[in-house]
């Protein structure tokens, strides 16, 4: 009985820390339109690596490119895939 209350809390635990995770990467990707609304704008200048990575890109480096986007960007493995995929796509 004592062991699935302690389940039955945990579990319940795991679920706000959820949520809240999930509120918090809303309200992420929300400010990240705003600033990305002002940034066009304002003509606020391309990120600096972007050159760089399309370089990358052209000598069929992709997979580099990826890598240091998300080391300078500090991205996931996903969100540098997308990243030099929005280069490609936005330049050519």
């Amino acid at each position: 009985m004592e062991i699935n209350l302690i389940n039955l809390l945990f579990l319940i635990a795991v679920l706000c820390i959820l949520v809240t995770v999930l509120k918090i990467n809303r309200h992420v990707k929300g400010i990240k339109y705003t600033l990305d609304q002002l940034s066009k704008h304002n003509d606020v200048p391309e990120n600096q690596i972007n050159d760089e990575l399309r370089q990358l890109i052209v000598m069929g480096e992709k997979i580099k490119a990826e890598k240091i986007a998300r080391k300078t960007l500090g991205l996931s493995l996903l969100e540098g895939k997308q990243y030099v995929d929005n280069l490609k796509v936005n330049k050519n």
